[in-house]
């Protein structure tokens, strides 16, 4: 059973992601918080297998919360893949560096949600494929190495 905790500032899209998630035989959501900071507390207590986030929550956004669930610092992380509204380059890579499993759009079709659910929970990570093609571009221009210099023309 992958056991999911559900954080959003939103109840009716709570509401949604459970009754989505419920659907399936093999996962169960063992709590919802409406900020990121009840997030972390009811993943601590709960240990879920991983915790479906919401970028934009007063007063504990969701990247602040997935840094403290999944930053590099943290010893026994618990998955968070994010699920936003916005599509924005700054969001996914503040959500990445914080420790993000995943970022997907939340006009996902059900099917490919719970597709994400399942792989973060098997250790694994999805990126929403209109998001992916922007990363590989800029880890492209951030890692690019110096140009070889050719030598002069006699």
């Amino acid at each position: 059973m992958i056991r999911v905790v559900v954080a959003d500032d939103q109840a009716v899209v709570r509401a949604g992601f459970r009754a989505i998630l419920e659907s399936e035989e093999d996962i169960e959501v063992v709590a919802e918080a409406a900020d990121g900071a009840r997030a972390v507390d009811l993943a601590r207590h709960t240990r879920p297998d991983l915790v479906l986030m919401d970028v934009r929550m007063p007063p504990t956004d969701g990247i602040t919360a997935t840094a403290r669930l999944a930053g590099p610092d943290i010893a026994d992380l618990i998955p968070v893949p994010i699920a936003t509204t916005f599509d924005l380059d700054d969001d996914v890579f503040s959500a990445l560096r914080a420790g993000a499993s995943g970022f997907v759009l939340k006009d996902i079709e059900p099917d490919d949600l719970v597709a994400a659910v399942r792989a973060v929970a098997a250790d694994g990570g999805l990126i929403a494929p209109g998001i992916t093609r922007r990363l590989i571009t800029e880890f492209a221009k951030s890692t690019r190495p110096a140009p070889i210099p050719l030598p002069p023309t006699p």
